[in-house]
């Protein structure tokens, strides 16, 4: 346990558990500090995935804007460089991470879930960002990670409208991985976790590094990674 996060290990997989039920696992600095330490511990380190829960009932209901409203622009922007980093280091881990979701996922809790890899959500889950009714806009990858993965148009109806999704739509627009039966979520994200901790980790490693980067560079660029990372990856094994 670090602070209001649970870390555990289920072999070779490290299990990232958000610990603040009584406030929905709303995103405090304190459990977003709590979740950085934990991202970094010799727990994940030593893992060959990670799956980031909040547990049965609610992934996460959002970030507490409440303790940022009264920041100026350059605590902001140390906010960014210290708890706040974390949605970045999640995404940066060099392990496959599995986001295993129920109830509520919302704002920072649905920027934290698109941090990750692959999504699991049971029936319950619920997603939106309601940043923007709030005056403000989702900014810790969300927006980023939103327009790579469904575009500008879907992305707009989303942020700009702040309207909740189900798990079904949300699987319907690629953003699930697998939507599963109330209660399952958990396991099925350790099962995917488990089968991905069998995978060679240098190959996933790479492989993730170089799917992040073909989403953005051109066509000739994103074929000579692969190439490059296969003729690698081929030299050491």
């Amino acid at each position: 346990m670090i602070g209001d996060v649970g870390v555990t290990r289920d072999g070779d997989v490290a299990v990232l558990t958000l610990r603040r039920e009584a406030k929905l696992n709303a995103l405090s600095l304190h459990l977003e500090s709590r979740l950085l330490d934990a991202v970094r511990s010799d727990a994940v380190k030593g893992s060959r995935a990670v799956v980031i829960t909040g547990g049965d009932k609610v992934f996460s209901a959002g970030a507490d804007t409440s303790e940022l409203r009264e920041m100026t622009p350059e605590a902001i922007a140390e906010y960014y460089r210290e708890s706040g980093a974390v949605y970045e280091a999640v995404a940066a881990l060099p392990q496959p991470t599995v986001a295993a979701i129920a109830g509520y996922c919302l704002g920072g809790g649905f920027e934290l879930a698109l941090a990750a890899d692959l999504r699991v959500a049971d029936e319950t889950a619920v997603f939106g960002l309601p940043e923007v009714g709030l005056g403000i806009l989702p900014s810790s990858g969300g927006v980023t990670r939103l327009v790579r993965a469904v575009g500008p148009a879907r992305t707009r109806d989303l942020v700009l409208r702040g309207r909740r999704m189900s798990t079904v739509e949300a699987h319907s627009w690629g953003l699930i991985t697998e939507a599963v039966p109330t209660g399952e979520h958990r396991s099925t994200a350790l099962n995917i976790a488990r089968e991905l901790a069998g995978q060679p980790p240098l190959a996933v490693s790479i492989a993730k590094r170089v799917i992040t980067a073909a989403t953005d560079a051109p066509r000739e660029t994103a074929l000579l990674l692969e190439q490059l990372a296969y003729a690698t990856l081929n030299r050491i094994g």
